[in-house]
């Protein structure tokens, strides 16, 4: 939540507002920017305006601060897994069981509060309930995650996002034999009509792309290899179901095994380019325990 009023310019015709809005102001999501436009507090050339107004190139969008300005994350102390850090930017392999920020059911004890304690200035990173956050990972998903320690650093690695130019690669294993060792899914997602909490692939949903390839067969199981070319919620848990192949444990879309105590979903490789050097980095995390004892009984 910012104190302050902001201003854009708009460098091309054509972008609608809330898509303009989500690549500017870090940390808000596109449904985020819609509540924040409907608020009335986003003005186009001094006016209000809706989400999906189309801009005009160097109209300038003002967005005025909000009444109330403190955040209720509290600073907490927990031990993180970092396996990269500079001035920029955070990479962090995310235990599962842990939630990224808070949620209904997790009001704390998540990655955000402990992000406060190590690193008290990534407050003013992002907005006020996800400080530094740039995506995040299921609360029962291990493995990578980037988190950005400057605005700069935030904007720069969200506009990959939007772009698709971060590089997402997941280690899953799903339940019995596909049909063929690699193929992509293009299916849109989005809330299922019947329960709120689930998501579907359903017809008017948003786009979802995933790629996915067979690295090793069990008797009952394949291993995959995963990459997402969108990032939607429960993207991967929603496409496997959709072709009868749920993750294996996966308590929603799948069925939960023995021996095995989450989904078995993993964020094992993360690329993007450095906000700072443009350089492009890689970041790999292997299978944690918890989950890769259980090939042992497959």
């Amino acid at each position: 939540m910012h104190c302050e009023t902001l201003r854009f310019t708009v460098d091309r015709s054509g972008q609608r507002l809330d898509q303009f809005l989500s690549l500017n102001l870090a940390g808000y999501s596109r449904s985020r920017v819609s509540n924040l436009v409907h608020s009335g507090r986003v003005l186009v050339e001094q006016r209000r305006a809706k989400p999906s107004t189309k801009l005009k190139s160097g109209q300038v969008v003002t967005v005025l601060p909000a009444l109330i300005q403190e955040s209720n994350l509290e600073p907490q102390s927990m031990d993180l897994n970092i396996i990269y850090e500079d001035s920029h930017i955070l990479v962090i392999d995310k235990q599962a069981g842990i939630p990224v920020h808070p949620g209904p059911g997790h009001p704390d004890g998540t990655i955000a509060n402990a992000l406060l304690e190590i690193y008290p200035n990534v407050k003013r990173v992002g907005s006020e309930d996800r400080p530094g956050i740039v995506h995040r990972l299921d609360i029962d998903t291990s493995g990578l995650m980037v988190v950005a320690r400057t605005q700069e650093a935030h904007l720069n690695i969200a506009r990959q996002f939007e772009n698709r130019t971060v590089e997402k690669t997941y280690l899953a294993l799903v339940i019995g034999t596909l049909a063929r060792e690699e193929a992509i899914i293009d299916a849109a997602i989005g809330r299922s009509p019947g329960d709120r909490q689930r998501m579907s692939v359903l017809e008017n949903g948003r786009q979802a792309i995933t790629r996915y390839k067979v690295i090793r067969r069990y008797t009952n199981f394949d291993l995959l290899e995963i990459r997402l070319l969108t990032g939607r919620t429960h993207q991967i848990r929603v496409h496997m179901a959709s072709l009868g192949h749920p993750v294996a444990g996966d308590k929603i879309y799948g069925r939960e095994f023995d021996h095995l105590a989450r989904q078995f979903l993993h964020s094992a490789g993360l690329q993007f380019s450095h906000p700072d050097t443009a350089k492009r980095v890689k970041y790999e995390a292997a299978l944690p325990g918890d989950i890769s004892q259980f090939l042992n009984f497959c």
